[in-house]
């Protein structure tokens, strides 16, 4: 069934409803609006649920990349999470350019440290390629080829070493 959100404009980012997101946000003009219960925004729902196009959108709308729900996350968690096209993950990074610089913190952990700790092989690519710096460590004193060689993932660490 998905998220019930408390605040309209999350739940219309999440369900992929575009006219009611911009009747939403010509209302209340507030793209960064979060949720009272999961204290995720509209972008950060968009991630969640994989709703491209919607997270285009609201960056169009300048959306904040850096606000975190109440589980400390930013939307860039959520997209990393995702199975979008690798076309769709490259719009996202050219779109959100903080990614790029790896500092998106959850407990310490850069992008490239998620995309290792959910061994999505198709993000990490992208992110080397777009030169993520793959020896910041964490606050456990890890990097993400520490992350990849302790989860035993092979071909990620391959990729990791590589680009070092």
């Amino acid at each position: 069934m998905g998220i019930l959100y408390s605040e309209p404009i999350c739940q219309a980012a999440y369900e992929n409803d575009f006219q009611q997101l911009r009747k939403l946000l010509q209302e209340n003009n507030n793209v960064n609006t979060q949720d009272g219960t999961y204290g995720d925004t509209p972008l950060i729902a968009a991630c969640r649920a994989g709703r491209v196009e919607i997270v285009r959108y609201l960056l169009r709308k300048a959306a904040n990349v850096n606000v975190k729900n109440k589980k400390e996350r930013t939307c860039l968690h959520y997209a990393v999470k995702r199975r979008f096209s690798f076309l769709d993950y490259l719009l996202i990074i050219i779109l959100m350019p903080v990614l790029l610089l790896g500092y998106i913190i959850m407990k310490g952990n850069s992008a490239l440290h998620y995309a290792c700790q959910m061994k999505n092989k198709r993000i990490i690519s992208i992110l080397t390629q777009a030169n993520a710096d793959a020896s910041i460590a964490n606050k456990n004193g890890e990097t993400s080829l520490d992350i990849a060689t302790r989860l035993k993932f092979p071909q990620i660490v391959a990729m990791l070493q590589k680009k070092s």
